[in-house]
């Protein structure tokens, strides 16, 4: 008997405190998914972010890369651009994107060439070529609202 006795080693006071304190891990664990859910909606929000970040990234890179190579166009017909054949101003509404580009090596050509491969390559893209005199300015302008209203042109201009 003296065993039955000493295996009841803790009061009935200390296991009414522990009846008493049942479920407050489960309430500890609810709240520590919580924390966790409003962190990986936080996460979720800087990844859309930096998505939209780097996509007008890639179309500031596309207009700068474009704007150059009319401009290379442009030296290498450097008697066409002095003659003002290589002026425009944007087009409205833009061209749509044509899958066989014109080719050829006259101004007229180059300048389709070019508003063709900013249609292909830019949301709503379209460019500019204004002389003032010696000095031309080639603008490139497209859509970077990605659907969102009202929407937002984005300009890339450049002095030759």
């Amino acid at each position: 008997m003296s065993r039955l006795m000493t295996q009841r080693t803790r009061p009935i006071a200390d296991l009414e405190k522990y009846t008493e304190c049942r479920g407050v891990t489960l309430i500890e664990v609810l709240i520590s998914l919580v924390v966790l859910s409003f962190g990986l909606l936080g996460l979720a929000g800087l990844q859309t972010t930096s998505l939209q970040f780097n996509t007008s990234a890639y179309y500031r890179t596309q207009a700068t890369a474009l704007t150059y190579s009319l401009a290379d166009r442009m030296r290498a017909n450097r008697q066409g651009a002095l003659n003002n054949v290589y002026n425009g101003v944007f087009e409205d509404p833009p061209p749509a994107c044509n899958p066989v580009p014109p080719v050829g090596g006259t101004p007229a050509q180059d300048l389709a060439a070019w508003r063709n491969e900013l249609a292909c390559q830019l949301p709503l893209g379209t460019g500019q070529i204004v002389r003032n005199g010696l000095e031309f300015t080639i603008t490139v302008q497209w859509d970077d609202t990605r659907g969102e209203q009202p929407p937002e042109q984005f300009a890339f201009t450049t002095g030759l």
